[in-house]
């Protein structure tokens, strides 16, 4: 009974490198049965797939970055097992968690290829795009993952313990266990969501504000993008800023130096390259390019995909298909 009622906690050694002869005991004793896979779990972890899914896919598409959701889902779980009042529930949370953070997974994979494809599509005809095929390559993608996963299960988490820092999983855990010691931790993403949803509401709604800042607000700010082709633009969304905050410091500053290159670098330098160049980078623009603003330099050059290249063009008598090129 005295176990029973010690606060769970993880061992010392559980984030370093085990010493000669050390060995890690787990919180989940190997030797003791606990609640896991069950209707409670898994109904949990499908729902959590299903609404990070969507989430993902909306912010993929929308600032090409996805998130990994095993952080805020293992929040909901733990909050939910503690409204629910679930006694030992760390390894149902575990479920729940592994389940739901499979969404980003085959999202990412998906959102990046299949815009390409119906694009491919509305620029060749003859291109199918079935739907049927998509759906058992997603299926059978994350199926093929899992299984090479698998092999590497023991090595990395037994044979290479604390040598590699794994800080997501680290983050996840520490949730998870927070939650066995009966803390709130559902309740700071709650109010979170509250705060970015009356934020977007505001927004989109009323107006108050754009989405998007740009330096056009003020006069020589709309003179610069005018003559120096220089523009700042931020979005301000909250999904964006929520978005930077789950990536990190580190990938978030990658990201914005990506995009100043691109805005403050290659975007003003384009126009000295002189139109005959840049036509023959992309003949469907006929504008002359020290007469285009800013935006629509990016638009036309800046991001410019190679599908006009005969290598992006099917053979005569052939056709494309989401799989593969079947030619007559």
């Amino acid at each position: 009974m005295e176990e029973e009622k010690k606060p769970v906690e993880l061992p010392e050694n559980a984030y370093r490198e085990l010493k000669e002869g050390e060995e890690y005991e787990p919180v989940m004793k190997p030797g003791k049965v606990y609640p896991e896979a069950n209707l409670w779990s898994v109904g949990w972890g499908l729902l959590m797939a299903v609404l990070f899914s969507a989430a993902a896919a909306y912010l993929g598409l929308k600032v090409g970055q996805v998130f990994e959701a095993a952080i805020p889902i293992a929040i909901i779980a733990v909050g939910v097992s503690s409204v629910a009042k679930r006694k030992g529930a760390l390894g149902e949370n575990v479920i729940i968690q592994s389940i739901g953070a499979c969404s980003g997974v085959i999202v990412a994979g998906a959102i990046f290829t299949l815009p390409a494809l119906y694009i491919l599509q509305a620029k060749y005809p003859d291109m199918t795009v079935n739907f049927m095929q998509v759906f058992i390559s997603s299926l059978l993608g994350g199926v093929l993952g899992i299984l090479f996963l698998i092999p590497f299960r023991k090595y990395f988490v037994k044979d290479m313990h604390g040598k590699y820092p794994f800080p997501e999983a680290t983050a996840t855990t520490q949730v998870l266990i927070s939650g066995e010691k009966g803390a709130g931790q559902a309740k700071p993403l709650v109010i979170s969501g509250i705060i970015g949803g009356i934020y977007d509401f505001i927004v989109s709604t009323f107006g108050l504000w754009t989405e998007t800042f740009t330096t056009r607000v003020c006069a020589w700010g709309s003179a610069l993008a005018t003559k120096a082709k220089l523009l700042f633009s931020i979005n301000t969304g909250a999904a964006v800023l929520g978005l930077g905050y789950i990536v990190g410091l580190k990938y978030a500053c990658i990201i914005a130096a990506g995009s100043a290159v691109v805005w403050f670098v290659i975007v003003p330098v384009l126009p000295l390259l002189g139109d005959a160049f840049l036509q023959s980078l992309n003949p469907a623009v006929t504008d002359a390019v020290a007469q285009m603003e800013p935006e629509q330099i990016f638009s036309s050059y800046a991001v410019l995909p190679d599908v006009n290249s005969r290598a992006a063009r099917p053979a005569p008598g052939c056709r494309w298909n989401v799989l593969n090129v079947t030619c007559q």
